[in-house]
């Protein structure tokens, strides 16, 4: 017997499944081994083909008795094609590391199968508004449903329903998240109402921990029963996967349900190769087994809003789900007028007066500053030499603490220069500031106050997820971070809100930054008016006080910035009214990036399905790799860019990029 396999080693450029044989009947998913040169890989089978006229290798071992599911095995073949990614590396990236490690399979355990029954002290309440959404999705055309609820509506009771109805139907359920510090709230949330049904996987775990999770729930589809070659998932026991985007690899043979909380997040996109959208993906696997997949936040993607309208599958819920629920107290402080920072250049008069009075009512106040660091620039006033990484040639950020210099992209690290490199001068300068430096301005200040910075540079001991619980219970009394303190927290302590420079991600030479900004913007307010204070207050520190973004944000008037941002994409034929894609082009030196993406642009530019941009330098140009230069091609067919890459996957090709930095 014959069959088609797919190497889990990229063998050549654009190498797809290869031929072998097996004296075994093996059926499409099975985990095999196989020989591929002069070493042995992991390869997945695809098919039985007819005899081969050619000499093929044999089939080494078969690893697993039970194979893939048929939905995983389908998303292995559209992630290859929808982003032009080599198949060896996409099924590299389904599966998890370290499974031809020695003693990797284990023996199936015997486990009794139960139906399930909801957790004894499970009670899941929905309020008037929460029942009218729920009932919507389970009626909406299509697939994938879109629930746009406001912060503090309940989206999360809506996916405890959801959940429960599916796990009575016997179907497991993948519920995403963004990133792993965000899971201890909803996991939390998750547990009290369903158990032992719940199953993680996350980057925090060990290699190992992530391959036994992975392996167990595979030999979980072993107790499946086969009727007439017809598969009857009701032995199987259900599960909820809970985990950022890889968890949609977790191997679910009675997969019933699909939920991405937070589905704005940029952390659903792999940015390394093989590029791909976790949304995307999770809806291509409801539509193959027509299960539904719902996506749910406050501040759906202008592309995603209006797939969602044009295909009546948008559900909003614009209701708090407490009554009690109060709208923050929210005013805006322009930066520009400086005589309303007398006492510091960072923080308003304002903002700190709203924060000594937090701290005397024993609440908390975070400070919102989307920049790690203490000054982005360092210059010699002189000359006006910049120091830059000598890896990246981006400017090396201050981190006053150890009193370093540190390239955010690559890591390198070097010491403050006493003098000018260039010139001599001693006069040192550094411009800008970013969260180390409001830390110590605020310790300053408010030097009885309990403060914790939470961005990029924390350790693992002082990370958000480690100390939540001081977090939720008040133990901190101001927060300060980027980012990780927008999403998702619920914190009934918090009654004060700083943005230090709310327009600072619309000078962002991307045409996602007004998006960007609004999505931030909207999730760090969010934080407060949740109906655990009677008052809470948002300083909001900007230049740019009239900007639509800015205004419509401190609104939470999704309905007025989507309006904004769609008239300004059609106008540009941006998504979601055309398709874009960017090719990368890397080499050691600038002489051969520059000849070989000007070979490639005077092709593409012969093609009259496409808008081709010029040549120009990646956002980050020179990294350790060494040039990168880069082409955007936009149209009205996503088939045309398709085609007309295809011949490039040497490069680095991505299709629907959320960015162009």
């Amino acid at each position: 017997m014959f069959f088609e396999v797919i190497p889990t080693a990229v063998y050549r450029s654009g190498g797809g499944a290869l031929t072998y044989r097996s004296d075994q009947p093996l059926l499409p998913g099975h985990l095999v081994l196989i020989p591929l040169g002069k070493r042995s890989v992991l390869g997945i089978v695809l098919k039985r083909v007819k005899k081969a006229d050619f000499p093929t290798k044999p089939i080494t071992k078969l690893l697993h008795p039970q194979p893939l599911p048929h939905h995983l095995l389908k998303s292995i073949l559209w992630l290859s094609d929808y982003y032009l990614s080599p198949l060896p590396s996409v099924a590299n990236l389904v599966l998890p590391a370290g499974l031809l490690s020695r003693n990797a399979f284990k023996a199936i355990p015997s486990r009794e199968s139960k139906e399930y029954l909801p957790h004894t002290s499970s009670h899941i309440a929905l309020n008037t508004h929460q029942k009218s959404a729920l009932k919507a999705l389970e009626n909406a055309p299509g697939t994938t449903r879109l629930l746009q609820g406001v912060t503090g509506s309940g989206k999360t009771n809506i996916y405890l329903k959801l959940t429960e109805k599916a796990l009575k139907r016997q179907k497991s359920v993948i519920l995403l998240v963004p990133e792993i510090a965000l899971t201890s709230q909803l996991v939390q949330i998750f547990k009290q109402t369903f158990g032992d049904r719940i199953v993680l996987m996350h980057s925090n775990q060990t290699l190992v921990e992530r391959r036994n999770t992975w392996l167990n729930i595979l030999d979980e589809g072993m107790r499946e029963r086969r009727v007439e070659n017809q598969k009857d998932s009701s032995s199987q026991r259900p599960l909820i996967v809970i985990g950022p985007r890889s968890a949609l690899f977790a191997p679910l043979s009675n997969l019933g349900l699909i939920i991405i909380d937070e589905a704005h997040e940029s952390a659903y996109y792999q940015e390394n190769t093989p590029h791909y959208s976790a949304p995307r993906l999770a809806s291509f696997i409801a539509k193959t087994l027509d299960i539904p997949c719902i996506e749910g936040t406050a501040t759906p993607s202008i592309v995603d809003y209006h797939l969602a309208k044009t295909h009546h599958s948008l559900i909003t819920l614009d209701q708090k789900a407490k009554s009690t629920a109060l709208d923050p107290k929210i005013q805006i402080v322009d930066l520009k007028n400086r005589p309303d920072f007398s006492k510091n250049r960072y923080f308003s008069d304002l903002l700190l007066t709203k924060i000594d009075k937090t701290i005397k009512a024993k609440h908390q106040t975070l400070i919102f500053h989307n920049r790690r660091g203490s000054a982005p620039l360092t210059l010699c006033e002189e000359c006006g030499w910049q120091a830059l990484c000598p890896e990246c040639y981006l400017p090396m950020v201050l981190h006053a603490d150890g009193y370093l210099l540190t390239c955010h992209v690559c890591g390198h690290e070097e010491k403050v220069p006493s003098s000018c490199p260039n010139c001599g001068h001693p006069g040192i300068v550094h411009k800008g500031f970013g969260t180390k430096l409001l830390e110590s301005e605020l310790k300053r200040f408010f030097p009885k106050a309990k403060i914790a910075r939470f961005d990029g540079d924390n350790e693992k001991s002082s990370s958000l997820a480690h100390l939540y619980s001081d977090v939720k219970t008040g133990k901190i009394d101001i927060l300060i971070g980027t980012q990780t303190l927008a999403r998702g927290l619920d914190l009934p302590l918090l009654a004060t809100i700083g943005i230090v420079q709310a327009d600072s991600g619309l000078s962002l030479p991307d045409f996602a930054a007004e998006e960007r900004t609004f999505e931030l913007l909207t999730q760090v307010i969010g934080r407060v008016g949740r109906g655990h204070l009677n008052q809470a207050d948002v300083v909001v520190q900007t230049y740019q006080p009239d900007h639509p973004v800015i205004k419509s944000a401190i609104h939470s008037d999704f309905a007025a910035f989507s309006d904004y941002l769609l008239k300004r994409r059609r106008a540009a034929n941006l998504p979601p009214f055309s398709y874009i894609a960017k090719l990368a082009v890397t080499y050691k030196t600038e002489k051969s990036t520059l000849k070989n993406i000007q070979s490639i642009y005077k092709t593409l530019i012969q093609n009259q399905k496409l808008h081709v941009s010029v040549a120009m330098p990646a956002f980050h140009e020179r990294t350790t790799r060494g040039y990168t230069w880069q082409i955007v091609l936009k149209s009205s067919s996503r088939e045309a860019i398709r085609e007309a890459l295809s011949p490039y996957t040497k490069f680095q090709i991505e299709l629907d990029p959320p960015s162009l930095l």
